[in-house]
């Protein structure tokens, strides 16, 4: 947004204080303008689009093929549970109602019923058919071309909150609409039928297979456990299972074995030892034969020791038992060792037996694991093959029901067509004529980058218009300016009476006026500003500084005349003086650029151009000067650091916003004072925007006028 300065007069870019609802509501009104006022210059194009609309939508309404179109209605019901109390095959009870209708509306619409449609109804060779569609004419006609006829003209309707379905076919033949309807409804209803209770037949001969499967697999699990036992020599005496049916261990002969010659070795073990000290310590146990013996012994000693108490040793009695006692000692010790020995003999084979028997049970070990695993595989395809089997047996008790969805109406022949509509067929033209005129506005608004709105200016380049001059054709400007009661002067008195509120204390003593490019009106403008500030009885000085390719000097109708002019006051110690002329048809005092000299950047970025406005300040009340174009030049930029502020020309709908971005840009980061902005050669199109007089339109000097214009 846009701030005056009220202390120096010169126009800034600040913050808007205006509240941004404001803001956003005046920009939409003044886009919605500009569309209102596009959309009049082009009413013509617009008047002739809408009819072409009109005319094109009645010629489509008069030469299209009459539409038969036949209804039929059918009900879908949700899926009740199975009557036999048994699971149904799928879970179709988690399927909420408005999902179901959903499938069954796409299942309508699907493929899937068009290839049944047209092999139940043979419509591949039904005549009727494809003359209704224009099938076959030149060629036998495409599966492919009949089925999208089918889709192309098929309509399926659902009745809000209800489960009702209208399915509806539209074809240049009543009859062939009639059929297809009726037929699509019955192969609908056949086909959901197929779907629900045909699932079991197909179940079964899928569950059979599958058994039949599992027998093999089965029988053949079972051989390689046999095969692998065998080929091992694995005997499995039994097989200890957990309570989950899985075989965690496995008795076999080689295990059982090494069970009972441990046990021998164990006894073997405990009968050695007790030999081993029944012979160190003589004692035996109460069981041993060995004691008789002993006993016998102790007897003979006894006899013995009382013989030899009575007789002499040559006592042949005493010599007789003495034999006896040696006999009886010996007999006991050698018993006693040959039971030691015998009992270390056995223990020996025992344990030798026992590793042999436990390194065939170790080996065994290795071969149960693969055992474990065809047993596993055994019981595994058991398992399933039993599950299966009773499912099987599950699905053949189980039996159809009734069929979900019914056909409540059947679609009857149609009287009348129902298309083309004459009535629906214009409201579509006219309003596609609307959108397409919409459109066409639309995009010449967008596509223009011109100032075709003076609002752009202060929309786009923040600066306020300070005045709209309106465009005039013919070539004597300056008596159109002259001229009190003319649009050009009118214009120009109510620019020079908006400069009078720029400072507090009017109008900038010194103003400079410039552009983005020649031919745009600011010479011209520059004039008529210093004619009106001189009727006013100002006096007045029209500084003409466009040092290369000024011409208003000949607008003014100087030619002939020798002036030095800006060129030589700038370049010697010339006075203004001696370098002023007097117009007197509009009343001031007038500066021409007088020779175009080779360095004129160099002559206006010179202090000497701030000594001569200054001194102009000082003898005239109200400096106007004529500045060189923006674009590519310097000229203008030095120029405005010697004025009070600049005043830019932008001619309607020539420049584009950028680039006369781009110029503003430059002068602003110079340090100019932009004051705001002139639009000149305004024509009927930017009076339409409320910048118009109601005096005509003029200020033309036009085409051939611009060569004549000062620039």
């Amino acid at each position: 947004m846009n701030a005056e300065n009220p202390a120096s007069g010169a126009y800034e870019r600040a913050p808007s204080s205006v509240p941004a609802g404001y803001e956003a509501n005046d920009k939409f009104h003044l886009d919605l303008e500009r569309y209102l006022i596009e959309a009049s210059v082009l009413r013509y194009w617009l008047l002739g689009t809408v009819a072409f609309g009109l005319i094109f939508g009645l010629i489509v309404t008069l030469l299209s093929t009459a539409l038969f179109q036949a209804g039929a209605r059918i009900e879908v019901s949700q899926i009740s549970a199975n009557v036999t109390d048994l699971d149904p095959l799928e879970s179709e009870g988690r399927v909420s109602e408005l999902q179901y209708l959903n499938t069954q509306y796409e299942l309508l619409e699907s493929s899937f019923m068009t290839k049944r449609v047209v092999e139940a109804g043979n419509l591949m060779r039904d005549e009727e058919f494809l003359d209704a569609f224009a099938l076959g004419v030149d060629e036998a006609p495409m599966s492919r071309d009949v089925e999208e006829a089918l889709l192309e003209n098929i309509a399926i309707v659902p009745i809000t909150q209800s489960s009702l379905i209208d399915i509806q076919f539209s074809s240049s033949s009543p009859r062939v609409s009639q059929n297809i309807t009726n037929l699509w409804a019955e192969e609908f209803i056949a086909a959901n039928y197929e779907k629900r209770f045909g699932a079991n037949i197909e179940a079964r001969n899928f569950l059979l297979q599958q058994i039949e499967e599992l027998r093999e697999r089965l029988a053949l699990s079972e051989k390689e456990l046999v095969d692998y036992a065998n080929a091992n020599e694995i005997l499995v005496l039994e097989a200890a299972g957990s309570a989950t049916g899985s075989n965690a261990a496995t008795r076999t002969l080689v295990g059982a074995d090494l069970a009972a010659l441990n046990a021998s070795l164990a006894e073997a073990v405990a009968d050695r030892v007790a030999a081993q000290a029944a012979l160190i310590s003589g004692n035996f146990s109460n069981q041993d034969p060995r004691n008789q013996l002993r006993a016998a012994l102790v007897l003979a000693e006894s006899e013995l020791a009382q013989l030899e108490a009575n007789f002499g040793p040559e006592y042949p009695e005493l010599m007789k038992k003495q034999a006896q006692v040696a006999s009886l000692r010996s007999s006991l010790e050698g018993d006693a060792q040959n039971t030691l020995v015998a009992e270390q003999v056995r223990e020996r084979e025992l344990r030798a037996e026992v590793d042999r028997i436990k390194s065939q049970f170790l080996n065994q070990q290795d071969q149960g694991i693969q055992y474990g695993i065809l047993k596993r595989e055994v019981d595994t395809n058991r398992q399933i093959y039993e599950a299966l089997l009773q499912r099987y047996r599950e699905l053949e008790a189980s039996g159809a029901g009734q069929n979900n969805i019914k056909l409540i109406d059947r679609a009857q022949l149609p009287d009348e067509p129902y298309a083309p509509s004459l009535t629906l067929n214009m409201l579509i033209a006219l309003v596609a004529s609307i959108l397409a005129c919409g459109a066409l506005v639309y995009v010449r608004v967008m596509l223009s980058q011109t100032v075709r709105d003076p609002q752009d200016v202060s929309r786009r380049l923040d600066l306020p218009v300070l005045g709209a001059i309106p465009k005039v054709h013919t070539d004597d400007v300056i008596g159109e300016i002259v001229q009190a009661s003319s649009e050009l002067s009118e214009a120009y008195k109510s620019m020079r009476t908006n400069l009078g509120f720029l400072t507090p204390s009017g109008a900038p003593q010194a103003l400079m006026l410039t552009s983005t490019v020649p031919a745009e009106g600011k010479s011209v403008s520059s004039v008529a500003l210093a004619a009106g500030f001189s009727k006013l009885g100002k006096k007045t000085l029209l500084i003409d500084a466009d040092l290369r390719n000024s011409r208003l000097a000949d607008v003014l109708d100087l030619k002939g005349k020798r002036l030095g002019g800006l060129a030589a006051l700038l370049s010697s110690n010339a006075t203004i003086a001696t370098e002023t002329t007097h117009i007197d048809e509009l009343g001031f005092d007038f500066i021409p650029v007088g020779h175009f000299p080779p360095n004129p950047v160099e002559l206006l970025a010179s202090a000497r151009l701030e000594q001569i406005i200054a001194e102009a300040k000082n003898n005239y009340d109200q400096i106007i000067v004529d500045g060189a174009p923006l674009l590519s030049l310097a000229d203008a930029l030095e120029m405005s650091r010697a004025v009070d502020g600049v005043l830019y020309a932008i001619e309607f709908d020539r420049m584009k916003i950028r680039a006369i971005e781009n110029s503003l840009n430059r002068l602003l980061s110079s340090g100019a004072q932009v004051y705001g902005a002139i639009i000149t050669k305004l024509d009927q199109h930017g009076a339409a925007y409320g910048y118009g007089y109601g005096y005509g339109y003029g200020y033309g000097y036009g085409e051939s006028a611009e060569k004549n214009a000062a620039t």
